[in-house]
């Protein structure tokens, strides 16, 4: 394990404020905190509990702004913690038995996924949108929801980027059209789904502690200050920004691991 001294300590704090002002306005932070700590020395296994760990309490942040919203939302809607619960559980333990070596493999496939969704994250919602209507008169909507959150979760508790636009499309099959709602049942959702997988991560030791704590604080601080500068960049920057270290960072891993194998 990298030893933790300053240069690294700045590198995974900056990450992580990175992580938490994108959080903040567009989503997609993951895909700045998880790669760096890869390339600070971490396992792939350890850097990814590390990661969840330490943007969790940011989570928790972003979702008690939206308290009222959430709790202005349908009760039916609460039924997808049960599935988000269940599916975090289940992706931390597939993430605990995943030999590393082939974790390894799957993480610049994962960190392409994730950027290719959160490219697609507009267009996805237009097109949700303009079937609501249809979907709300199918008398299966919350079991197909609650089964859609399920897969969300496994995957949210195994990886977790990505995962926002996932369950706004999930919330929108439901019925949902208020963005700030479905955003606070997402941070809701989210913070349950993280909230678990790292409780199973920290009591497996699958996490390295001195990064989670200066990440956790910089996430937090880039949430609370970094949103500010993000919002005057534009969110459109911001997408932009993401997107492109995105790319990079699958790129990057893919030639890592190749070189390495």
């Amino acid at each position: 394990m990298t030893p933790l001294d300053f240069p690294h300590g700045a590198v995974a704090f900056g990450s992580a404020f990175l992580a938490g002002a994108i959080n903040s306005v567009a989503g997609g932070g993951t895909l700045v905190s998880f790669p760096a700590l890869i390339w600070l020395g971490l396992p792939s296994v350890t850097a990814n509990a590390t990661n969840t760990v330490a943007i969790w309490p940011a989570t928790v942040s972003s979702m008690f702004g939206y308290r009222r919203e959430v709790r202005s939302t349908p009760m039916r809607m609460l039924l997808l913690v049960i599935p988000s619960v269940l599916g975090g559980i289940a992706g931390a333990l597939l993430l605990r038995w995943t030999p590393p070596a082939i974790f390894d493999a799957l993480v610049p496939f994962l960190i392409l996924f994730a950027t290719l969704l959160f490219m697609a994250q507009e267009t996805v919602q237009r097109k949700l949108r303009t079937a609501i209507a249809a979907t709300r008169s199918s008398t299966f909507w919350l079991t197909g929801a609650m089964c859609f959150q399920l897969l969300v979760a496994v995957y949210g508790g195994y990886f977790g980027a990505g995962i926002g636009i996932l369950m706004l499309a999930a919330l929108s099959i439901l019925g949902l059209t208020d963005i700030h709602q479905m955003n606070g049942l997402k941070n809701f959702f989210s913070g349950c789904i993280n909230g678990v997988a790292a409780v199973y991560f920290i009591w497996s030791n699958m996490v390295y502690w001195p990064y989670v704590l200066i990440m956790s604080l910089g996430a937090i601080v880039g949430g609370y200050l970094g949103a500010g500068l993000a919002r005057r960049v534009g969110r459109a920057a911001v997408r932009r920004i993401v997107i492109g270290i995105g790319f990079a960072m699958a790129l990057s891993l893919f030639v890592k691991f190749l070189r390495g194998s």
